[in-house]
């Protein structure tokens, strides 16, 4: 081989590394997170000597001494890096996934905030060792973190719950029911006026019992709390179909469960308004079936933004304006929307839709590559050898999918509108631009719906459904025009 070659080789074996140091650094910073969990050093010198000595039965005698060298360097950095992403603030709870929280709490108050998931057994030693200086608390521990606090603010003591907690200057723990600020904040948003109404609450776990005390200080008339196995229940639920105000406090609805409701709406006529405190979708089966209803319905990401901006105050000992609230709530919303592209076929939705996505950062999904990806098929072939019914069914799944995602641009097959249920199936994250264009300029080329029809006539069946569905109507003028011109109308301007 030549010198070239080797340093080729040796190119190809620097990137592998790379791209494992980045996964280990990754995991470093994982182990320093409960290393501080557990009130533990960064160093542990008898785990490194232990893997230094292990590297003598792992390489040959020749390269040992050069080995433990790049180890014991790794190892050096390892802590440095450690030490250097050690958390200020942080959420607790026991099993966190994909939280918001950390990025908006980093927004806003401009700290390290970190994820520390504790199991029950382990939660006192959290309690007595974490040096944090601050931390939000989740399920299960909103009740147990009381008895590790030693003063409660109004809010804390008046509802029996904790999600912030602050360190005192002496070491000891100050409980703050932050959920009712960000309740209140959400009610008030909404415009809901709950004075003198009868409430009634879904759910009686954690937050349910901040929301009842919230609703009473609010001067609402009568408040209810439905349980799966209290006095009221969702048995007899109807003896209190004539409640003003709904607040769901369930995970019914909630992702990866999208498309259930805990009750049908529908059956409250005198309901003003709805409340979801699910944030995830960001409008849950429950708050588009009462919009379709014409009652007015919040869903609870704005509620999670400004809890966090009162745990921030808390925090800093700064106030967070309502402005700064409503451009942190509108700055999360835009990164987890989708935007849903209808239109006839060929009338540009792929071209504009992969544009749209490099522009607002999101990532693209293409309802006819889906359906490749899904069955190996294309849409031509799935229509042609098994019907358009058959295709509907298997496009109705691609957008129960692809919608219950959040960060998206989706490109929608033109027949999408022909069935009612996929309306909801795609706006339940995000909103619907239907893109226009000229029935002279639409090809059929390997559309057999398309060319088993006059395209006016197949216009004119799915006219209206494009007009309904839509939150915007857009003429295509050009890929590159247009897909600026959608950025802009929904907030994404450059």
């Amino acid at each position: 081989m030549r010198l070239d070659d080797y340093r080729a080789e040796i190119d190809t074996i620097d990137k592998q590394i790379i791209k494992l140091l980045e996964q280990r650094l990754q995991t470093v910073k994982n182990i320093g997170l409960c290393k501080q969990a557990m009130g533990k050093p960064v160093l542990d010198a008898s785990r490194e000597n232990s893997k230094l000595e292990a590297l003598r039965g792992q390489t040959d005698e020749d390269s040992y001494s050069y080995i433990a060298d790049v180890f014991k360097e790794i190892m050096a950095q390892s802590r440095r890096f450690q030490e250097e992403h050690k958390a200020d603030y942080g959420l607790l709870g026991r099993t966190l996934g994909h939280s918001f929280s950390p990025e908006i709490h980093r927004s806003i108050g401009g700290y390290t905030y970190e994820l520390f998931e504790v199991e029950p057994e382990n939660l006192k030693g959290f309690f007595e060792n974490t040096a944090l200086k601050g931390f939000n608390v989740t399920i299960p521990y909103k009740k147990e973190a009381l008895k590790y606090c030693s003063s409660l603010s109004d809010a804390a003591q008046k509802t029996g719950s904790v999600n912030t907690i602050v360190r005192n200057s002496d070491g000891s723990f100050a409980g703050h029911n932050t959920d009712y600020y960000g309740l209140e904040y959400l009610i008030r948003s909404a415009g809901f006026d709950v004075s003198g109404a009868k409430v009634i609450i879904l759910g009686n776990g954690g937050v349910s019992g901040t929301v009842r005390q919230l609703m009473n200080d609010s001067g609402a008339a009568e408040v209810v709390t439905i349980s799966r196995k209290g006095e009221d229940n969702y048995e007899n639920i109807s003896r209190h179909y004539d409640a003003e105000f709904i607040i769901n406090t369930t995970p019914v609805g909630m992702y990866p469960d999208n498309g259930r409701a805990v009750i049908d709406v529908t059956e409250f006529k005198n309901c003003k308004g709805l409340a979801d405190l699910i944030y995830n979708p960001v409008k849950t089966r429950l708050v588009m079936d009462a919009e379709n209803a014409g009652i007015p319905a919040e869903g609870g990401l704005k509620m999670l933004v400004a809890q966090a901006a009162g745990a921030c105050e808390l925090f800093l000992g700064s106030k967070i304006s309502d402005e700064q609230i409503e451009a942190e709530y509108m700055r999360v919303l835009r990164k987890v929307e989708n935007i849903i592209l209808i239109g006839m076929p060929g009338c540009g939705k792929s071209s504009i839709g992969e544009r749209l996505a490099e522009i607002t950062g999101k990532s693209f999904a293409d309802s006819d590559i889906r359906i490749i990806e899904q069955t190996g098929r294309s849409a031509e072939d799935i229509i042609c050898s098994e019907g358009e019914e058959y295709f509907r069914k298997v496009e109705t799944g691609i957008a129960k999918t692809e919608g219950a995602h959040t960060g998206r641009v989706i490109a929608t097959g033109g027949g999408v509108v022909t069935r009612d249920e996929n309306l909801d199936l795609l706006r339940q994250n995000g909103r619907i631009v239907y893109i226009k264009r000229s029935l002279e300029k639409l090809s059929s080329d390997g559309r057999p719906i398309s060319a088993a029809n006059k395209i006016e006539d197949l216009f004119d069946q799915r006219k209206d459904a494009y007009e309904s569905w839509s939150d915007f109507e857009i003429e295509n003028t050009g890929i590159e025009e247009t897909a600026d011109k959608i950025a802009q109308l929904l907030g994404y301007g450059r």
